[in-house]
């Protein structure tokens, strides 16, 4: 099978975000404003995900508005990118009660959605904001300080680069804003086909012993694999 056009992938997103929509699949549609499907370029090189919609996202329906979306914005335009040439969403559609965590349940009702958003999209870089997406996309429960500042070879092809959320950047320190700077310069180094070797990790064995547990550290909780069935 071709692959499909650019037509053909915003009409599929579209009906994709449609059946989201009106999603009552768990118990996050209860409290829900707005679901808060993505947005963006469907051809994007490069998408983002995030953990789930605050209140502003809930609100607006649209992911990352507000201060973090206004950073965001300003890091892409440093690295040469528009937010209208990206693709920006999230591990889960809809808001968690007090922006807690999302629980394992809700992933898994939801994960169909984000596995879908990857498949079509099929951007060139996958860009995780956050300790929660990026433990969920790279199965680890390793924390994001330790993760960033690396581009890992992923599922399908893909680059995938962790990254501090924008609301990090914003309440940390000079550091942490530093820090997210150069990750998206990892991002435009994938693009340009100019990423070092000492800036990824590019062999399957080295993926797996960077994103091993440590010995006391529990396994991945099986819920939490995006690409089960």
């Amino acid at each position: 099978m071709s692959d499909p056009s650019a037509a053909e992938r915003a009409q599929a997103l579209a009906e994709l975000e449609a059946r989201a929509l009106v999603c009552t699949d768990c118990a996050l549609h209860e409290s829900r404003t707005n679901v808060v499907f993505g947005s963006g370029d469907p051809n994007a090189d490069v998408m983002f995900v995030g953990e789930g919609p605050g209140q502003s996202e809930d609100e607006q329906g649209l992911p990352f508005v507000g201060p973090s979306g206004r950073l965001l914005e300003q890091l892409l335009g440093e690295i040469g990118l528009t937010r209208a040439e990206v693709y920006i969403g999230n591990v889960v559609k809809c808001r968690p009660p007090r922006n807690r965590d999302p629980r394992p349940d809700e992933i898994d009702a939801c994960k169909g959605y984000l596995r879908t958003q990857l498949e079509l999209i099929d951007p060139q870089v996958v860009v995780t904001l956050g300790n929660f997406a990026t433990k969920l996309l790279l199965r680890t429960e390793t924390g994001i300080t330790r993760l960033r500042g690396r581009a890992y070879e992923w599922w399908g092809g893909r680059y995938l680069v962790p990254t501090f959320h924008p609301a990090a950047a914003l309440r940390g320190s000079a550091r942490v804003l530093e820090e997210s700077r150069y990750d998206f310069g990892l991002v435009r180094a994938v693009l340009d086909g100019n990423l070092s070797v000492e800036g990824s990790l590019s062999a399957a064995e080295d993926v797996d012993a960077a994103l091993a547990p440590p010995p006391n550290e529990p396994p991945p909780a099986e819920q939490l694999d995006l690409f089960d069935p």
